[in-house]
């Protein structure tokens, strides 16, 4: 890995301890305006001074973001079906000259193995990373999981390993049953989506497993910008994330924290 890459991805892992708090708000590239990013301005102002990296979509990247922000973006560079149609049907829709004007310092795009398109996302990973190969760009692959997947580490294995082999530098997944075995067959860092929105607690809880499991962090959207108290969750995650707390004592800060006022 060039030097500029290698510095660009290690832009996005807490110095002491090495792992990340990614925050992903790009659900609006499918969903629209969904809970919690109906005013994404509002959401970024108020999460962004606590994630170590943002991933969003160059439309909000433009007009929400400050252009002074020290916070490393990630960019979201597919898309093309909505939730009314076949999501595994992505094509790419950012170039990585764009990615470059935007001063991203990763781009991200989904897999969808053993889905319908399973072959022609596979394909736009390849083409991404080839195209940020000259660049020096790092990839993030995310194993977007079509609706008659289950997510159990046989199949989120076989997505991750897909994913590396194709050359990501980073793979997003899910948290699952045995989940130390795929991270022990994945070559390259695995960080966990948070997935759908569950209680507080569950979800530290899950954040708490991951890292002990071998995850090296949380790309995180939902379980944080659509809690009761975004910002309190978001620094219990990190309590979690960067000094290794227990699950009650970040639970006990996120109630601390707690000044119920859920994002529009």
């Amino acid at each position: 890995m060039d030097w500029g890459k290698l510095n660009r991805l290690q832009s996005i892992f807490h110095p002491t301890s090495g792992n990340t708090v990614m925050l992903a708000i790009d659900h609006g590239y499918f969903q629209g305006p969904t809970t919690g990013l109906k005013n994404p301005q509002e959401t970024v102002k108020t999460l962004l001074p606590y994630a170590d990296c943002l991933f969003a979509t160059r439309g909000i990247v433009r007009t929400c973001v400050e252009e002074n922000t020290r916070v490393p973006l990630f960019l979201r560079v597919s898309g093309g079906p909505s939730i009314l149609g076949e999501l595994s049907n992505e094509d790419v829709t950012v170039s990585m000259k764009d990615a470059v004007r935007l001063n991203a310092a990763g781009v991200g795009l989904s897999i969808f193995v053993g889905a319908q398109n399973e072959d022609r996302t596979v394909s736009n990973l390849a083409k991404v990373v080839n195209e940020a190969q000259e660049y020096g760009i790092p990839v993030l692959a995310i194993t977007a999981v079509g609706r008659d997947m289950v997510r159990d580490a046989r199949y989120l294995g076989l997505a991750c390993r897909i994913a590396a082999e194709i050359g990501a530098d980073i793979v997003k997944t899910y948290y699952c049953e045995h989940f130390e075995s795929v991270v022990k067959s994945c070559p390259v860092p695995i960080v966990i989506a948070g997935g759908k929105k569950i209680l507080e607690k569950d979800a530290l809880q899950m954040a708490r497993n991951a890292i002990d499991e071998g995850a090296v962090g949380v790309d995180m959207g939902r379980n944080i910008f659509q809690s009761e108290s975004p910002t309190a969750m978001i620094q219990a995650v990190r309590k979690i994330v960067h000094e290794g707390a227990t699950v009650d004592d970040a639970y006990a800060l996120f109630e601390k924290l707690n000044d119920h006022k859920p994002l529009a």
